[in-house]
């Protein structure tokens, strides 16, 4: 594997598109209704905002609610607690539920911090007045390189993020599994198609995948444009500077479907962690997915889980771009507490706070540079080596895109070809008048 390069080398390579000129009713669409906030949980606890200080308590709205990386976030606050004396009232949402409200939950009363994503989506709610500025806080971080700060920048060049982790996405397989059956990497899209077909003959899926929440199957769209296009046109077409209805678009979904049949039927029934399961439980021989996948295997499972970059297409294009997102933190615009949110924020961008994050969780990339990452699992290192001989870095496709965009246009379009792949050019036909309607705006 080449030489791993640097974070600001990875991050350098980051492109997304502005979200200069949005307008009011171009917000994300697809929640309810303030009133249906009032049932996720996301507002308790939580009083009128405002830029005062609590002395003793900070909110702080969490999407992490799986169990590993909510027990790893419990262990960072109450590092916090310890360190401040403050005490963080956590409101822990399922994690689609809280994308798919965040827009009515920052223009209600949201918690003083929550947790959000870097990219499009990020500078895309610091545009519209719903996030606080952070640059002070920016001023008392160490361990980030310029290119991370620039990836926590919105277009007012003031900061709004605060980045806590990142992490690839790749092909995910069982080592033993793979040893039993003599299984080897593939090399090309045909290689892990006979791959495929080797392993059904055998009693697996081939590929365990679950779509119930719309996002899983961004990540299978993303790689195929990447390899099938290159970078630079999937970031263009996530911007909607390119024509979803072009043969370039064709192509990829033609590939996809060529690909369905090695997939778990049923998908758009299954949550992302049921596919996991699958191929924890030795039932299927791979999954595309991000490394946190590693956070539905035992610990004693965890040496056992390898990876591969999905494979070449287009020999011109190659294979070393790919999607590594990264998660964080943001602050809403008149926190309760404010004081204590920017002390928690602090905190949450330490070294400090990334040794928890290393020591609790072997599913992620901290990117913190002061951390002692020397306790990488093996699986770690490999998927740092990754990102750092990548030649692009995507951040995923609902955070290169507009959100309204991504919500209601390509999740709804990506479910339904999964249902029926038959008719791609009037989906992309549809997908293309939609956007042209959504990106005039």
């Amino acid at each position: 594997m080449p030489r791993p390069r640097t974070e600001a080398e990875y991050l350098s390579r980051l492109v997304p598109p502005s979200v200069a000129g949005l307008r009011r009713r171009s917000l994300l669409a697809g929640a309810a209704g303030a009133g249906a906030l009032l049932g996720t949980g996301l507002l308790a606890g939580c009083g009128d905002s405002g830029s005062g200080s609590d002395a003793k308590s900070v909110s702080f709205g969490s999407n992490q609610s799986d169990a590993k990386p909510k027990d790893v976030l419990a262990k960072v606050m109450a590092g916090f607690q310890t360190a401040s004396g403050v005490e963080v009232a956590v409101n822990t949402v399922d994690h689609n539920t809280f994308q798919e409200n965040i827009n009515n939950y920052l223009q209600g009363k949201p918690d003083d911090v929550f947790t959000w994503f870097a990219g499009y989506r990020m500078r895309f709610f610091a545009q519209r007045g719903l996030a606080g500025d952070l640059s002070d806080v920016w001023g008392r971080l160490s361990g980030y390189s310029d290119a991370f700060r620039k990836a926590s920048t919105g277009d007012d060049g003031k900061q709004y993020f605060v980045p806590a982790t990142y992490y690839p996405w790749a092909m995910f397989y069982r080592k033993s599994v793979w040893q039993r059956h003599g299984y080897e990497v593939p090399k090309t899209l045909d290689a892990l198609s006979a791959l495929g077909a080797r392993m059904k003959a055998d009693g697996l899926t081939p590929i365990a995948f679950g779509d119930k929440d719309g996002w899983p199957a961004m990540g299978t769209f993303d790689i195929l444009n990447l390899r099938l296009n290159g970078y630079q046109f999937h970031i263009d077409l996530m911007a909607g500077k390119e024509a979803w209805a072009s043969d370039r678009v064709q192509r990829v979904f033609d590939t996809w479907a060529g690909l369905l049949p090695l997939h778990q039927t049923d998908s758009l029934g299954r949550t992302w962690q049921e596919a996991a399961q699958a191929l924890q439980q030795k039932k299927a021989g791979m999954c595309f997915f991000g490394l946190f996948i590693g956070q539905q295997f035992n610990a004693d499972e965890q040496d056992d889980l390898d990876f591969f970059t999905f494979p070449e297409i287009d020999p011109a294009i190659g294979a070393r771009a790919l999607d590594a997102p990264i998660d964080g933190y943001m602050m809403a615009r008149r926190p309760k507490s404010e004081a204590n949110a920017r002390k928690l924020l602090e905190y949450l961008g330490s070294a400090q706070a990334a040794d928890v994050t290393v020591r609790n969780d072997p599913a992620t990339l901290v990117a913190n540079t002061g951390a002692a990452t020397g306790t990488y699992t093996a699986l770690q290192k490999k998927a740092a080596e990754l990102v750092g001989s990548a030649t692009e870095i995507a951040q995923f496709l609902d955070r290169d895109t507009r959100p309204d965009f991504a919500s209601t246009v390509i999740i709804p379009a990506l479910q339904q070809f999964i249902r029926d792949p038959k008719d791609i050019g009037g989906l992309l036909t549809s997908i293309e008048n939609q956007k042209k309607s959504i990106f005039t705006d």
